[in-house]
């Protein structure tokens, strides 16, 4: 099986690059260690604190964040990161090339639970021309990202990546504490009869995203006229990570509870990175009105609807979303 490093380079990534994704995987393998204890390390529960999204955060999204900052600021290679956990842009050296957002722990609800949880992060070039701290430096479209991905803490540790040139998935092997190839190039299925949608919510959805649900929940006697399977984590590192390995459709549509917010999820620290791992596996990603990809964002912390997956599924849904 090839090395981690083997694959970078033959995918034609910069020394620099390579040197700063070797980095961000040693700080996940820490918080792979930190997250298997468990119990046993009293890391388990939720702190007395909100985050800047106004969630409860668990211990483990404090522990995470913090090893991330601190392994990625000392590295050299990072200009400024950008964590959904924090307020603000945390300013690193002035010499770095590169950009990092992140999701320090993805689902970090199902901790508690020993359930799939996960780190995902993005990578774009720093404009050199502005300060480490400036947060507008981190307002570029998911078309710029040079690197993207994440880390799913399950059974096994595992790395699904994409420098541009395909996605590839890597497992930890803990032996000698690598990343090795176990998937190369992924390619998700066009079409598929699995979905990962919180239905619950769907009262709340737009006209036309409640249709497209009836449609699917109708099953071979409805208009789509095959049958449908339900699958959800309740972690978008888990959800994504089955859409890549044998199709389906997650989404994360806008509804009218908070209607000041476009969604629930995070542009630059969820939606851009796994949109990049999607399309580079031949899927597709869309806020139901754009590619995922091409929004501006205006702020560090955007909102957006989010449809990804098999690219013929993910065509279908818009398909509702025509005129509306």
């Amino acid at each position: 099986m090839k090395r981690l490093n083997t694959q970078l380079q033959e995918d034609d990534c910069p020394l620099e690059l390579i040197l700063l994704i070797r980095t961000l995987l040693a700080a996940c393998k820490e918080i792979s260690f930190r997250v298997s204890q468990g119990a046993l390390a009293g890391v388990l529960g939720s702190t007395l604190s909100d985050n800047v999204q106004g969630e409860r955060q668990k211990k483990l999204d404090v522990i995470s964040n913090q090893i991330l900052k601190d392994i990625l600021s000392e590295s050299g290679y990072v200009k400024a990161v950008s964590s959904e956990e924090e307020d603000k842009v945390i300013g690193c050296t002035n010499d770095g090339k590169y950009l990092i957002s992140f999701d320090p722990l993805d689902g970090s609800s199902n901790t508690d639970i020993n359930s799939l949880i996960g780190t995902i992060f993005s990578v774009m070039h720093a404009p050199q021309w502005m300060e480490p701290d400036d947060p507008s430096a981190f307002l570029q479209p998911g078309t710029q990202q040079v690197a993207a991905g994440y880390v799913l803490y399950g059974p096994s540790t595992m790395l699904a990546m994409t420098t541009g040139r395909g996605t590839h998935l890597y497992t930890l092997d803990k032996t000698h504490g690598g990343f090795l190839l176990t998937r190369e190039r992924v390619q998700v299925p066009r079409e598929t009869q699995e979905f990962a949608i919180n239905t619950s919510n769907q009262r709340h959805w737009e006209p036309c995203m409640q249709k497209y649900m009836a449609d699917l929940l109708a099953g071979d006697q409805g208009p789509r006229g095959k049958n449908y399977n339900m699958r959800w984590v309740a972690a978008m590192v888990g959800d994504i990570h089955r859409v890549l390995c044998r199709g389906g459709i997650f989404a994360y549509p806008w509804d009218n509870r908070e209607p000041e917010k476009a969604g629930k999820l995070r542009l630059m620290y969820e939606a851009n990175p796994m949109a990049f791992l999607m399309e580079q596996a031949g899927g597709g990603a869309s806020t139901g009105k754009m590619r995922i990809l091409e929004v501006m964002p205006e702020d560090i912390h955007q909102r957006v609807p989010v449809i990804l997956g098999s690219a013929d599924e993910v065509e279908a849904c818009l398909e509702y979303f025509k005129g509306n």
